[in-house]
């Protein structure tokens, strides 16, 4: 059996120790995703240990297994974000399983939501924005203005999965305080989908003009940086223009993740490369928003 070790603390950096244990892919027997030393895990890494899921689903591989975290408190946690609800669909769960409900009216957590069409997407963006505009004026001192453009955001991401990927992705919003790098609150989106990723989905149109320099990084930066979508339609496919120019008014950042690259864009409160090529790889693509709160909130 091979086993997949969990870091101590997943998020959207360190999913990257996480692809560094698949090996070759697909695994060629049974899997053991071990969280059971997971201390922590923000939306991002929740996302993407479902991502992980459903790609072995996908591949037809057997029904891989998942260790719970031991430590108090954090498998409730991520049954009160709405991970065990989803988990229980793509792995047999090990360990103490809490059955805690995911929590519906939570002052720093939307839980986590499977996007797999477009009406998923109107569906979760109405429920999200409506419970996100108390959220984000409350936690993180918001104007009405700021808050419409997260609903904006949060929309445009989710539809970034039903236009690219091909199959189900997840979203879910968690306020964190981001004590070191920022000095503040912070609103994270996370959207992640086991789908084709940006290299595949923009291949066919763009693969050509790059000749041998074309790869996940280049698609990436094509698709968030230059704009650039794989539909010809105006104004198709290019809902992360729109999440771009939001955030470059509040100082927000993006991250995206796909196949063995990420690429950012990075406010001055962060220290992220703008591109980092050569990654492990890990199936789909991964996206990680950050809005800070006004200053005056800290």
């Amino acid at each position: 059996m091979q086993v997949i070790p969990v870091p101590v603390h997943l998020d959207d950096r360190t999913i990257d120790q996480l692809a560094s244990q698949l090996g070759n892919w697909p695994p060629e027997g049974p899997v053991l995703v071990d969280a059971h030393a997971t201390e922590w895990a923000s939306p991002a890494g929740l996302t993407a240990l479902l991502t992980l899921g459903q790609a072995m689903r996908e591949a037809g591989l057997p029904t891989p297994r998942l260790t719970l975290p031991a430590a108090d408190g954090v498998a409730s946690y991520w049954a009160k974000a709405g991970f065990i609800r989803f988990a229980e669909e793509l792995f047999e769960l090990h360990g103490k399983v809490p059955r805690r409900r995911p929590e519906e009216h939570s002052d720093v957590l939307l839980p986590l939501t499977a996007v797999r069409d477009a009406r998923d997407v109107h569906e979760v963006v109405g429920r999200m924005t409506e419970r996100a505009t108390q959220l984000l004026k409350q936690e993180l001192g918001l104007e009405a203005s700021v808050v419409g453009g997260f609903g904006q955001s949060l929309s445009e991401t989710c539809q970034n999965i039903v236009e690219h990927s091909g199959t189900t992705g997840w979203v879910a919003v968690h306020i964190y305080n981001f004590r070191r790098r920022l000095g503040r609150k912070a609103a994270v989106i996370a959207v992640s989908d086991a789908g084709i990723g940006f290299r595949r989905s923009l291949e066919a149109t763009q693969a050509k003009r790059f000749g041998d320099r074309w790869g996940d990084g280049p698609a990436i930066e094509t698709a968030l940086i230059h704009n650039i979508s794989r539909f010809r339609d105006p104004g198709r496919g290019q809902g992360l223009a729109g999440t771009k120019r939001y955030l470059a008014r509040w100082q927000g950042k993006i991250s995206i993740r796909s196949g063995t690259a990420r690429v950012a864009i990075v406010p001055h409160w962060d220290d992220e490369p703008p591109m980092t090529q050569g990654l492990p790889w890990f199936p789909g693509a991964q996206v990680t928003i950050v809005i800070p709160a006004r200053e005056e909130q800290s």
